[in-house]
């Protein structure tokens, strides 16, 4: 059929030619990359500070949609074991794909697995990986694909919020099996074929670390597989031991292969189905979410899905690098906490043991790398998705309710007492503050307030409820020296801990002032300033001290100390986010603080790899230089971040450390998250344009001089001159525009 246009017609296209193809390069999928962060670390502060897996970002490339339950990711690493990702980029071997549930970025375990497996020619159930090449995948949040030429099959996956859809094509005519495992390290776990529904199900049971390893989490990983065609062969399996059983429970290594003729070109569709309730959960999930066997469609759907979250933040910038770089945070950022919720509401109950229970509204979520991520990814959320912070703080109200405290840092499901400190409070204050508010803000402070003030018993706390030694804290205003926890995974860190508590004081202490419980508030504002009692004046920085009130000696501040968390006691003598005036006091003023600060970096004592000092580049604001603070997060965004695996300085913990990035890049951050605060640096980017609730947008821009311009030389607020570093929440979240004038002149 021949078509014919008239010349205005073709006017008309020529016309919109420019703005279509603008259009297609707007698209942002193609700017993350989802191998950032798969290998080791190759910035210059993790080779001189980090330790362990420390180097590690720890990420996966994950096929999944923002926050959702289950990630589907390639397969190098079959365990489940503690910091162990199931994907390295250097890895040559492929072994399947999973349905991960890998905490992006983390040092934890995966829980509650399976893969699934292709593999020709004959049956294998043992051996059966293969060679792969970079060069044969295709990887973006919303697809993956791979081609394994030893088998000569074409392996993609799209995913949904609970489920995905995979198909292998076949390149030769063959036989082709399809092999489901669940992953249990602890010889646990279910796998049931059923032929005539096409559909294999199974679970694997989750089991807890740090508190309770070992123990159950009272839980499994659920899935349902159905098969779009008819199989010719199935059976179950333990490692290398065949069954012509349909089910097989609790030995080593099962799982479950259903085979296939195929021709050359025949493509085999499989959808899956993830529940963390149950296998009818998870065959509901599938059925919600997707309703038939387009492929193309449920890649689309997902692309889009992510152009729309990714598109709450859109930057302008020459520098196509650092937009893959930024686009890539954001994907990082997007990951956790975990949908734990069926599409009916139900969802296990939080250290419970199977049992279910049902929600009236919203979702509910897991998985809160809490120590980590209260700093700068969850105030990052606050900011582009409140409905979503909603359902995160009332999940909390549930854990504590469910569980009798208030969980410090709640994953798997399970209480952990993973890390120090309170920062499920910290993460409340922020929201409530902020004036995100839709949960019962009396059940918040109830659990707040108790982890605040009731002691634990022994039997709650070996389990991982409550504040650890609350009761030396409460006592001495620290933790001495001679304080120590046998029983938990973080045994001393003595100095760290009371400067933590002491931050959480002050969050619980908002909540109190906020519902007018006026004598908890002066009492909870008085402990905050607890911070001072681990001070010492002679070395103007944070030291080990003794019950008697007397200093640890031998101190060198540049070591890894075990009264310190994860750094050195210089770094973590910049953490009192809540009263930065009160610290530039005991450090002897604005000028010897700033001294400090230059001493920290001249020193290359800043290791931005970990989060304990993540907030210190900002703290010149406080100071006379506070072009320093533009001088030191400009250098961390080009030293610390890159487009590529090696690209991110430490484990990327839940996105925190890609959120940093976020802010940092865009111009903000909190360095007191339980505040309406950001501190306001040079912005990385021409224009940030913010698309915030109500249809309100709040723009960044930054006008230039030169290439090298850094430096700020003036601030406008909505044409007004604005004469601040620090930038309330609620002017930003009203909507406006903020523009800035760089130099290359330190001003």
């Amino acid at each position: 059929m021949t078509y014919c246009i008239t010349r205005k017609t073709a006017v008309l296209l020529l016309t919109l030619l420019p703005f279509l193809t603008l259009q297609a390069q707007n698209k942002l999928l193609p700017y993350v990359n989802p191998l950032t962060g798969t290998s080791g670390s190759t910035t210059l502060s993790t080779q001189k500070h980090a330790e362990g897996t420390e180097p590690l970002a720890n990420t996966i490339p994950a096929v999944t949609l923002p926050f959702a339950m289950t990630q589907w990711t390639p397969q190098t690493q079959y365990t489940e074991k503690k910091c162990l990702p199931p994907y390295y980029y250097k890895d040559t071997i492929f072994s399947g794909i999973r349905g991960t549930h890998w905490l992006s970025g983390s040092c934890v375990q995966d829980y509650g697995t399976f893969t699934i497996m292709p593999i020709t020619g004959h049956l294998k159930t043992t051996r059966y990986e293969t060679s792969f090449s970079h060069q044969q995948e295709i990887t973006t949040p919303a697809y993956y694909s791979v081609e394994l030429p030893d088998y000569q099959i074409k392996t993609e996956v799209a995913p949904t919020k609970r489920c995905a859809i995979l198909q292998f094509t076949a390149q030769k005519d063959d036989s082709l099996y399809v092999l489901i495992t669940p992953n249990s390290d602890y010889k646990k776990g279910f796998i049931h074929v059923n032929a005539s529904e096409q559909e294999v199900t199974g679970y694997n049971p989750a089991h807890r670390i740090y508190q309770g390893w070992g123990e159950s989490a009272g839980f499994s990983g659920y899935f349902v597989v159905k098969v779009e065609q008819a199989f010719s062969i199935k059976g179950t399996y333990s490692n290398t031991q065949l069954f012509t059983s349909d089910s097989l429970s609790h030995r080593s290594d099962i799982g479950a292969y259903i085979g296939f003729k195929v021709t050359k070109g025949m493509v085999i569709r499989l959808k899956v189905g993830t529940s963390f309730t149950s296998i009818e959960g998870a065959r509901a999930n599938l059925q919600e979410e997707i309703k038939d066997w387009n492929f193309e469609a449920i890649r689309k759907k997902a692309e889009s899905a992510w152009e729309q979250a990714l598109g709450k933040i859109a930057v302008e910038t020459r520098n196509e690098n650092d937009k893959r770089i930024f686009y890539t945070a954001l994907y990082h950022v997007f990951q956790h906490p975990r949908l734990f919720s069926d599409v009916d509401g139900k969802y296990p109950q939080f250290a419970g043991n199977y049992q279910i229970k049902q929600l009236t509204k919203g979702n509910y979520y897991d998985d809160f790398s809490m120590w980590d991520i209260y700093r700068a990814q969850l105030p990052l959320l606050e900011i582009i998705d409140p409905d979503l912070v909603n359902d995160l703080v009332s999940s909390l109200i549930l854990k504590s309710q469910q569980g009798n405290w208030l969980p410090n840092f709640p994953c798997w499901n399970s209480y952990t007492s993973a890390m120090i400190g309170d920062h499920a409070s910290a993460f409340i204050a922020s929201a409530y503050i902020k004036g995100i508010r839709g949960y019962n803000v009396e059940d918040a402070y109830k659990a707040m307030r108790k982890n605040a003030y009731e002691i634990p018993d022994q039997v709650a706390l070996k389990d991982g409820r409550g504040r650890r030694s609350l009761g030396s804290y409460l006592n001495y205003g620290y933790y001495p020296m001679e304080d120590t926890i046998p029983y938990a995974f973080h045994k001393n860190e003595q100095v760290s801990r009371t400067l933590e508590y002491a931050f959480d004081d002050y969050c619980v202490a908002q909540l109190a002032k906020g519902l007018q419980k006026n004598s908890d508030y002066r009492d909870l504002i008085r402990r905050s300033a607890n911070y001072r009692n681990v001070f010492d004046p002679s070395l103007q920085l944070v030291n080990g001290r003794y019950a008697d009130g007397s200093w640890m000696k031998n101190y060198n501040p540049d070591k890894k100390l075990l009264f310190i968390t994860e750094g050195t006691p210089r770094q973590y003598s910049f953490y009192v986010p809540h009263d930065i005036n009160g610290l530039i006091k005991l450090m002897g003023g604005t000028t010897k603080f700033e001294a400090a600060l230059d001493d920290l970096f001249q020193k290359n004592e800043y290791w931005h790899g970990n989060e304990p000092g993540q907030q210190i580049p900002f703290l010149y604001i406080y100071t006379n230089a506070p072009y320093k603070t533009q001088y030191w997060v400009n250098h961390i965004l080009k030293e610390e971040y890159a487009n590529g695996p090696g690209g991110l300085s430490g484990n990327d913990d839940s996105g925190q450390v890609s959120a940093w990035y976020v802010l940092a890049s865009i111009g903000l951050y909190p360095v007191n998250p339980a505040s309406d605060e950001y501190a306001i640096t040079s912005p990385l980017f021409s224009k940030v344009t913010l698309y915030l609730p109500n249809q309100k947008t709040f723009s960044i821009s930054a006008k230039k001089t030169s290439d090298k311009a850094i430096y700020v030389q003036e601030i406008s607020l909505n044409g007004k001159l604005f004469n601040s570093y620090i930038l309330k929440h609620n002017d930003m979240i009203q909507g406006g525009n903020m523009a800035f004038i760089l130099t290359e002149q330190k001003h």
